[in-house]
């Protein structure tokens, strides 16, 4: 049997081509529901993207048939599948790309339950057809044809939004009054990366990995210290920029810590960097490092489209008066507890640069490169129990100085 998806430039074709490819299968008594909600696992030896300058054809052999959805996004051209759930199983999804007009690849968990696939296209293209193929040898098939600039623009979209599972905004309520100490300090913690993306690799270890372990262990010191600790991510799962940001919202953040580690594309550098929100990157290094950052939510199939709203820059801007000052502080204060405590920095410990994670007006918030995960020294400390106990604590510290200095100006405030 087949599930034959027209791709006919209108927003829910694919998807209700799914669901009425789902609905056929039970109907016709096959017993499809438990299938369809399991783990299918990808067989490379019947995946293949193959094509020419007129048709590209991606085809991903699975072991089971599962529910799934495909659809275009732009800047870059991309074609994104979501699937519900494939295990790719650690297969190099480089080893697909050959001829065709696919020119990078990736895919791993999305969300919990779900997995997602990115296709970066070399240029505009239709979704011409989609199928499921079911049967001893299941597998997605999908075809692409070339189409102008002005047809794909009208064409591209997913059938809901690519930003899907965003948490709802946050009910308007009386504004969020500064800790002063008279409760709790809530910190949220941001592993980066995650899922789809994997961040920076070396030697088998990857970043999303490393940092998602390290926050763990730096939730549990803080909560010793009677911290309240939100996770923007507690498994490896995808998560975008925009919804860690909503997430802190939503708990009423009092500091936001995003965590990494990541790799230099040339050259060499080792040592722990703290970084907060600039216009200007402190030097070109960084800048690229931001980049690389925010290029995630892109490889990963998130549309950035209707987010340039400059009118809501000028306005954070303002609200940002009286955080900044207070993150600066937060550097200083960590950067010294760094010190003390004897963990390698980077030669200049603390930069600034234009990450789009810190950008929230609502509350102080830094980013930690707790190192560069393809420096051996750093490596080997990353993946050291002992090195990361000691870090946690001294972040700890650093929180707690901090916020007992930042809670005593709060209360001076309001007198």
């Amino acid at each position: 049997m087949q599930i034959l998806g027209r791709a006919l430039l209108g927003r829910w074709a694919l998807a209700y081509a799914v669901l009425i490819g789902l609905a056929l299968m039970a109907a016709q008594g096959h017993a499809q529901d438990n299938r369809l909600s399991a783990l299918a696992q990808m067989d490379p030896a019947r995946s293949s993207i193959t094509g020419d300058a007129k048709e590209t054809r991606l085809r991903l052999g699975i072991s089971q048939p599962v529910a799934w959805r495909a659809f275009l996004l732009d800047s870059p051209p991309r074609l994104v599948v979501d699937f519900r759930e494939v295990d790719f199983g650690g297969h190099d999804p480089a080893k697909m790309l050959g001829r065709g007009g696919v020119s990078a690849l990736r895919w791993g968990p999305f969300r919990p339950g779900w997995s997602r696939m990115v296709a970066e296209l070399t240029g505009p293209m239709k979704i011409a057809s989609a199928q499921l193929h079911t049967g001893e040898s299941p597998d997605v098939d999908i075809s692409l044809t070339p189409v102008s600039k002005d047809r794909f623009e009208t064409a591209k979209g997913d059938p809901d939004s690519a930003l899907w599972d965003l948490p709802q905004p946050t009910p308007v309520t009386p504004p969020i009054l500064r800790q002063d100490g008279t409760r709790a300090l809530r910190v949220v913690l941001d592993p980066g990366h995650g899922g789809i993306d994997p961040g920076a690799e070396a030697d088998g270890t990857t970043e999303a990995v490393v940092v998602l372990t390290f926050a763990r262990e730096l939730k549990e010191a803080l909560s010793r210290a009677g911290i309240d600790v939100v996770m923007t991510r507690n498994e490896n799962t995808f998560v975008p920029l925009e919804t860690r940001l909503t997430i802190a919202r939503q708990a009423e953040a009092d500091l936001f810590i995003s965590l990494h580690a990541d790799a230099v594309q040339s050259g060499h550098a080792s040592g722990t960097t703290i970084y907060m929100l600039a216009d200007k990157a402190t030097d070109s290094a960084s800048q690229k490092l931001a980049e690389r950052h925010d290029r995630a939510d892109i490889l990963a199939g998130v549309d950035l489209d209707g987010h340039g709203d400059d009118v809501a820059r000028i306005l954070m801007d303002l609200a940002r008066t009286e955080t900044r000052p207070r993150t600066v502080r937060f550097t200083q204060v960590l950067a010294g507890a760094m010190k003390a405590g004897g963990i390698s920095l980077y030669k200049n410990p603390v930069q600034g640069a234009d990450f789009s994670v810190l950008k929230s007006a609502d509350f102080p918030s830094v980013l930690i490169e707790l190192g560069f995960l393809d420096a051996t020294a750093d490596r080997k400390k990353l993946l050291d129990d002992t090195w990361r106990k000691h870090m946690a604590q001294v972040i700890t510290q650093a929180v707690q100085t901090w916020a007992q200095s930042d809670a005593a100006e709060a209360r001076l405030l309001r007198k």
